[in-house]
């Protein structure tokens, strides 16, 4: 089977350090695992492909200038030509797989007119994100887009509950699928966790230090927690535009020496410090739109990580409270700064936990099986267009 993979966001290093770029690169690997062959079309690859991607084949769209964000957006939307062109250049291959963006439509328009399965990843409301965290001008383009795209896709994957609901206004239940974030086996294998003999307790985050991380939350709960556990630290793993304005929270609260930053990471380095921490985080804040299948849960269980995590959203289907986890409300440091403390005292908890949640997602959760669900509903619609 022959695959065509499309991300034109020109926001995803599609060989980065992002969540999304190793969303990317994961399901990459699954599909090639499963025996097809990919072909990756990218607005942006962020430097070289890792060592066992060096092969893929991979053609880059022509790069937008940033600038005027009007002339920028129109720019954007005029890339569906040139990736209309490369793909039916491409021919033939049996189906596309575009990761949604902004200003993508020419994916699943060239589906159609090939007459082959095109399937759209969703990952977030992007329309909605865009306007509220940064900017977007033309939004009736992108409404236009997002229309036309969601409409033309054979199959919609969203990676959440939230986002199959918000996609129901465009899509029958029967074109929707839901299938969460993954992970790699073969990153976190069983040993991974460190041995030590000191008293130190460390706390892990890895992420984009984005603000809907929460980590504001997360250092006012190390404030709390640190009044009783006075050897709980904290290890940040990843960089973001948050960075400078948490320092400062940081060291107004005279947390500083409490609290070591990776910085920036790459993917596969970051099984290694998860082996580094004794508890990992994901403290998000309370939000009635909260959409995210957030990778970095997904990777804390599999490598027998006890999680600490806000009660919203997905969290709450993939972690089982007191099984596979601990969940919190959202939005309250005292609460978790409370369940980090009850850890702390249990040793014998936190590996059960993490023991209990390797075995889950290792089971249920891994970027194959995802890949192996995909290319079954690519197989169906596939035979649907075959029908007389």
């Amino acid at each position: 089977m022959k695959i065509i993979y499309v991300c034109a966001d020109p926001g995803i290093p599609v060989f980065g350090c992002k969540g999304a770029s190793i969303h990317v690169q994961e399901t990459i690997r699954a599909f090639r695992s499963q025996g097809a062959t990919v072909t990756l079309i990218a607005a942006r690859l962020g430097g070289a492909p890792p060592a066992d991607l060096t092969d893929l084949v991979v053609h880059q769209l022509p790069a937008v200038p940033k600038g005027d964000l009007a002339t920028r957006e129109k720019r954007l939307l005029a890339l569906n030509a040139d990736l209309q062109d490369l793909l039916f250049a491409l021919a033939p291959y049996d189906f596309i797989y575009e990761r949604y963006s902004l200003w993508s439509m020419g994916g699943m328009a060239t589906a159609q007119q090939l007459g082959i399965p095109g399937i759209l990843e969703v990952n977030a409301p992007l329309i909605e994100e865009q306007a509220t965290h940064r900017d977007l001008i033309h939004t009736d383009l992108a409404q236009q887009v997002a229309t036309q795209a969601f409409q033309g896709a054979t199959a919609l994957i969203a990676v959440s509950a939230g986002v199959k609901a918000y996609l129901a206004q465009w899509a029958q239940s029967d074109r929707l699928f839901v299938m969460p974030n993954g992970v790699n086996p073969k990153r976190f294998p069983q040993n991974l966790r460190r041995q030590t003999t000191t008293d130190q307790f460390t706390i892990g985050f890895v992420g984009s230090l984005k603000p809907w991380h929460g980590l504001d939350i997360l250092i006012d709960g190390l404030m709390q927690l640190h009044q009783n556990v006075p050897e709980a630290r904290l290890l940040i793993v990843g960089d973001g535009p948050q960075r400078a304005v948490l320092e400062e929270a940081i060291a107004r609260r005279h947390l500083t020496s409490q609290v070591q930053w990776t910085g920036a990471v790459d993917p596969e380095a970051v099984s290694y410090w998860l082996g580094q921490m004794d508890v990992a985080v994901a403290p998000y804040p309370a939000s009635e739109t909260f959409y995210f299948s957030p990778l970095k849960v997904m990777e804390y269980m599999a490598a027998g990580l006890p999680v600490v995590a806000s009660a919203i959203g997905q969290l709450t289907d993939i972690i089982d409270h007191g099984v596979t986890g601990i969940l919190c409300p959202p939005g309250e440091p005292q609460a978790l700064a409370q369940a980090l403390e009850q850890l702390w005292r249990s040793p014998e908890q936190r590996y059960k936990l993490g023991q209990a949640a390797r075995t889950f997602v290792l089971e249920r959760h891994t970027w194959e099986h995802i890949a192996e669900d995909i290319l079954a509903i690519a197989q169906g619609a596939a035979k649907l267009t075959l029908l007389p």
